[in-house]
Formats: structure tokens, C-alpha cells, sequence
């Protein structure tokens, strides 16, 4: 990773903050999506794998209760921008298929664009029910995404902050 990418991340810090790439493999995050993800286990595969969690892992639907706009979301994502052509990725989809239809029927369906931007609903084991903004910002040379993810409201910015062991405030909540 470059090193002005690195300091990118690092300076997002305590926002929950993630870096994928085309296959929607977790690379790199900071210490806040850490804490925030390591308990919903987002970051348990060796790389970790949006993909896979979505669609492999049964806590996925309990932790996102609009699962499925994340699912047609995060397949939005595999399709546009990447190749189904290119071999890692036929073999995510070929992986993805045969674990169910409620993958491969999303590939197969005519693809909407990703959004970047938006409102994301998780209900954690430790922190509650979280609303969080989400600003997704592609680096398109490198077929990776940043997205960060801040407070939508004060509950979910003083729920961060406990995660965060951080004095309430330290998060601000955003609006609109």
C-alpha cells in the first residue's frame, strides 16, 4: 500500500474506515473499524472478505437488518468494477454460487450502480443499534474502495466512542 494511502487511513482515525479491493477483500482499516468490526466477525477470514461475510456467514443477516440492499450493494460493487472474466474473481463467484442463490441470483440479475454514499443499519453485539453515514471513495487505478463510515446520530457517535474507549464527543454525528 502507499505510504500517502497509509496516512490517509490512519488520519480517519477514530471513524470506522475501510480500505477493499475488487473482490471486496478487507486490506487494510483502521484501529476504530477494527473495534467495531472484529466483534460482528467481519474480520475473521484469512484475508478478511465482504463477500464471503455476506454470503457465507449467518451472523451477516442478523447484523444487518436491510441485508439485502447490502448484498445487492456489495455484488453492484464485484460487477462494476471488476472483470467476471478475470480468473479470482470466477473464483469468488464460482464460491459464492455454490454456497446459494440468494448470490448467484444477484449476479445474474441486470446490475444497478453501487452506491457511494448512504445510510447503513448494524446491529452490533457490544455497541447496539448503529446508523452510519457511509462516503465510499473509489481509487479507480487500483481497483480498491475506501469507504468510512461516521455517526448518522449522537446515540450511534456515543456508542462508537465506548467502542473506541473514547470519552463521549470525540465522534461527531453527521446529518444529511
Amino acid at each position: 500500500m502507499r505510504p500517502t494511502l497509509r496516512a490517509l487511513l490512519e488520519s480517519l482515525e477514530p471513524a470506522p474506515a475501510v480500505l477493499l479491493n475488487r473482490m471486496g477483500d478487507i486490506v487494510a482499516w483502521t484501529q476504530g473499524y477494527e473495534r467495531y468490526a472484529r466483534p460482528l466477525g467481519l474480520l475473521d477470514g484469512d484475508p478478511p472478505n465482504m463477500m464471503r461475510y455476506l454470503f457465507t456467514d449467518d451472523r451477516s443477516r442478523a447484523v444487518f437488518p436491510g441485508w439485502d440492499r447490502v448484498a445487492d450493494e456489495q455484488v453492484a460493487h464485484l460487477r462494476n468494477e471488476s472483470s467476471l472474466y478475470d480468473p479470482h474473481i470466477a473464483v469468488l463467484a464460482d464460491e459464492l454460487t455454490a454456497a446459494g442463490a440468494s448470490f448467484s441470483d444477484r449476479l445474474a440479475a441486470v446490475p444497478a450502480p453501487p452506491s457511494r454514499f448512504g445510510l447503513e443499519v448494524v446491529e452490533h453485539p457490544e455497541a447496539g443499534r448503529l446508523r452510519l453515514s457511509f462516503e465510499t471513495l473509489v481509487l479507480a487505478d487500483e481497483g480498491r474502495r475506501l469507504v468510512v463510515h461516521l455517526p448518522a446520530d449522537q446515540a450511534t457517535a456515543t456508542a462508537l466512542d465506548r467502542l473506541n474507549g473514547r470519552r463521549p464527543g470525540a465522534l461527531r454525528a453527521v446529518s444529511g
